[in-house]
């Protein structure tokens, strides 16, 4: 039997959407394996949330409860995270492919001597041992991969699992593990958050992203207000991001975030490959661009060639229409 082990990420006193993905997959994956699905909380004012870890199907949480964990600190977790997987010994661990899961998953693999897949798009289990798909050469190919160590760790992309619904009857043991972080050689002074109120990127269903062809900071507006009505982030492309009209935090690409919204609208991007590899995936692709040979329209599902300050306005107005 392969246990399987999702390590929860915590955001806001809450858990975070990826992990309730994993959550709901790992069910899926312990009862094709034979095993159970456990969860781990390492964090600061977290215990409470293992009720919910068992709703989506945790028969058991591990949880390290400190004052010294409130700041995530990726030599402190992965101390603790490393001990509770020696003690639990599952077969498979899941994190979640986000800022903080690509940090942590390479120290877990280094200190265990464990096998890490990153940033896979699909799991799945044969017999006892995990089936990983991910993207290769910028997104250009995909490959399916498998492991031979004893430990399989496999960190995720976010939107790409489906979130099942909630038991609310299950329930989850709680068993709590020494928190101490043990020898750290950093410490974090202060954590500055920029979002506000935005929506994160790597969580959006829907994105509006502009690029080059927004011709400078103040037409951004158009998409912000498209976005506010769509429940969207708002993204660009690294040539908007390098001209200074949007903030680093928004951008899309190999160079910036990877995304995988179940809707994607590009308005004045060409498509470079580095963009193409950060939100190919999208479920649908949207593209508004002059030029109809830009590259964007290769993958895109649906292609507008026209100049998007004239189609942006009226895709606003008929979305006005729709919700009034």
């Amino acid at each position: 039997m392969a246990n399987i082990l999702v390590i929860a990420e915590v955001k806001e006193g809450k858990l975070k959407k990826v992990t309730l993905e994993l959550l709901s997959k790992g069910k899926e994956l312990a009862a094709a394996a034979g095993g159970a699905l456990e969860g781990c909380l390492v964090g600061s004012g977290v215990e409470a949330l293992a009720a919910e870890m068992g709703q989506y199907g945790a028969s058991k949480v591990y949880v390290a409860d400190s004052g010294d964990l409130a700041d995530y600190n990726g030599e402190a977790y992965a101390n603790v995270t490393a001990k509770i997987i020696q003690d639990a010994a599952p077969g498979i661990v899941l994190v979640g492919a986000s800022i903080q899961g690509k940090d942590l998953a390479p120290r877990l693999s280094a200190k265990l001597g464990a096998g890490l897949a990153s940033d896979c798009t699909n799991i799945s289990v044969d017999g006892g041992s995990l089936v990983v798909t991910r993207p290769i050469y910028a997104g250009k190919a995909f490959e399916t991969r498998t492991f031979s160590s004893d430990i399989q760790i496999a960190s995720v992309r976010p939107n790409v699992l489906p979130v099942s619904d909630p038991d609310a009857g299950a329930s989850a043991e709680v068993a709590k593990v020494d928190a101490a972080a043990g020898d750290v050689k950093t410490k974090v002074l202060k954590t500055e958050l920029t979002a506000g109120d935005k929506i994160e990127l790597t969580e959006a269903d829907i994105i509006v992203s502009g690029g080059r062809g927004m011709k400078g900071p103040e037409n951004y507006a158009m998409l912000e207000e498209l976005a506010s009505l769509l429940n969207a982030a708002v993204g660009a492309s690294r040539a908007a991001v390098d001209a200074g009209w949007r903030p680093h935090g928004d951008q899309v690409g190999q160079t910036g975030k990877t995304v995988n919204p179940n809707l994607y609208i590009a308005c004045g991007i060409s498509g470079a490959i580095q963009h193409l590899a950060g939100m190919s995936s999208s479920k649908c692709i949207v593209a508004i661009n002059k030029d109809a040979e830009a590259p964007i329209f290769k993958v895109a599902d649906y292609g507008i060639v026209g100049d998007l300050f004239k189609c942006v306005p009226i895709l606003t107005e008929e979305v006005k229409k729709l919700k009034a």
